[in-house]
């Protein structure tokens, strides 16, 4: 994310060398560190134990080093998960197919869902499961949505387009995963959190990746971001039992809004603004999210 509108050194679709070369200078060096002092005092203590009785004590000044290679030299800042099989660019491009194998054609879509690390929008110990069909937790009771519904409700709020979308608004940040993603299909997004501490989370999350067309916002997302509209599309995040009006209103003509509607019962509503004072309305497939709420937190 940038606040400038420059071109920046590199844009997407990113590798994931390039992505997590950034990301491991403050996730992997501190904890890389920590866990290497730790091993050499350790190590340190069983092998004075052992050897006590055929060697003087040493001087007082004498530093015994671990055998661990972290403490013969400083380790490079590169994020760890990016070694892991089950976060490796082949993972991500399985996923892809798979989501394609489910339905999903639009292939910008697709190229955008690929370009986007999942893994890295997620605590280390859920890293591993960032490429299951499934959604995860990311703390204050909210959740990253699987991988498919990502890409379908991106491809619907899209509808067949050839090009990329001019101006997107996102209600319900969350981690900023979908924002990322949404950044690659479209020319402006706009993005909005109305939990603060996601809402900062998300910002060190995109930081490191330089997405200049993304614009992340606080506040209440019911109440959308009228000052930045009118919008080419709208995405929700949440199911309320029905969409606000004031998302209608900001709703640029012929414009798409795609939300989950409903209580323990949801599905998916396509929603077209076809005139000034005119909508159309289409029901989707099934799904589950977490409840559309009004105000701020945090």
């Amino acid at each position: 994310m940038s606040e400038g509108k420059g071109q920046p050194k590199k844009r997407f679709p990113l590798t994931l060398d390039f992505v997590s070369g950034l990301a491991g200078r403050n996730k992997a060096g501190t904890t890389a560190a920590q866990n290497s002092r730790q091993t050499a005092t350790r190590n340190a203590a069983h092998h004075a134990t052992r050897n006590a009785v055929h060697h003087p004590a040493p001087p007082k000044d004498y530093v015994v080093h671990a055998k661990a290679p972290e403490m013969k030299r400083p380790s490079p800042p590169v994020d760890k998960l990016a070694n892991m099989p089950l976060v490796s660019e082949a993972v991500r491009k399985a996923m892809v197919q798979r989501v394609a194998q489910q339905g999903v054609q639009d292939p910008l879509v697709l190229a955008a869902m690929e370009a986007v690390p999942r893994h890295y929008f997620l605590e280390p110990g859920l890293a591993p499961q960032a490429y299951i069909d499934a959604s995860l937790p990311i703390g204050y009771h909210q959740t990253i949505s699987q991988p498919y519904i990502v890409a379908r409700m991106i491809e619907v709020l899209r509808g067949g387009a050839e090009g990329r979308l001019q101006r997107v608004l996102e209600i319900g940040t969350g981690c900023g995963y979908q924002a990322a993603v949404l950044a690659q299909v479209a020319d402006e997004v706009y993005s909005i959190e109305r939990i603060r501490p996601l809402h900062e989370q998300a910002r060190s999350n995109l930081r490191p990746l330089r997405i200049p067309n993304l614009r992340l916002h606080y506040g209440d997302g019911m109440l959308g971001l009228p000052q930045c509209g009118p919008f080419d599309g709208i995405i929700l995040a949440a199911a309320g039992l029905d969409v606000p009006q004031a998302l209608f209103d900001q709703m640029a003509i012929g414009g798409r809004l795609v939300a989950p509607v409903g209580g323990q019962q949801q599905r998916l509503k396509l929603v077209v603004r076809t005139k000034r004072n005119e909508w159309m309305a289409d029901m989707l497939e099934a799904c589950h999210f977490v409840p559309l709420r009004p105000g701020t937190f945090g």
